[in-house]
């Protein structure tokens, strides 16, 4: 069993799924911490009073290409700033997996065909915006049942 105290038991399997949890929040809170701690800097986020994974990811992305710049004062983007970006990149996959599937139901929901839905995606056929749509739905499907 793993101790409260972050040692664990060498008789007892990781549990990377914990270990992923533990180590988003810390991403999350590492970046805002970072680059998302004033009034100026959270103003170039969507939300800014939350810092969200996708928003963490694209100002790490933006102020390593010189899209957005740094403050005064405030730290250069680092090795573990790009690795805890890099560390909320599923999680931004899987959100945006989601939004999307939820988009592609509401469109049916509203009596979209599916050659409109394949052209809205820039998709070539009506299957391949079906097979997509499948796609995103199992995904979602494996994580529901994950956690």
């Amino acid at each position: 069993m793993s101790s409260t105290d972050g040692h664990t038991d060498p008789f007892t399997p990781p549990q990377p799924e914990q270990a992923r949890a533990r180590r988003v929040y810390a991403s999350l809170f590492r970046i805002a911490e970072r680059h998302a701690a004033t009034e100026g800097q959270r103003h170039r986020q969507v939300h800014p009073s939350v810092l969200g994974p996708h928003e963490a990811v694209r100002l790490v992305s933006f102020l390593l290409s010189g899209a957005a710049q740094l403050d005064d004062g405030e730290p250069e983007v680092d090795h573990a700033d790009i690795t805890a970006a890099l560390s909320l990149v599923p999680l931004m996959r899987a959100e945006a997996d989601e939004l999307e599937a939820s988009l592609l139901r509401m469109a049916r929901g509203r009596g979209m065909t599916w050659n409109e839905v394949a052209f809205g995606l820039g998709l070539g056929t009506p299957q391949a915006a079906r097979q997509r749509y499948e796609r995103l739905a199992g995904r979602a499907a494996e994580r529901e049942d994950a956690e």
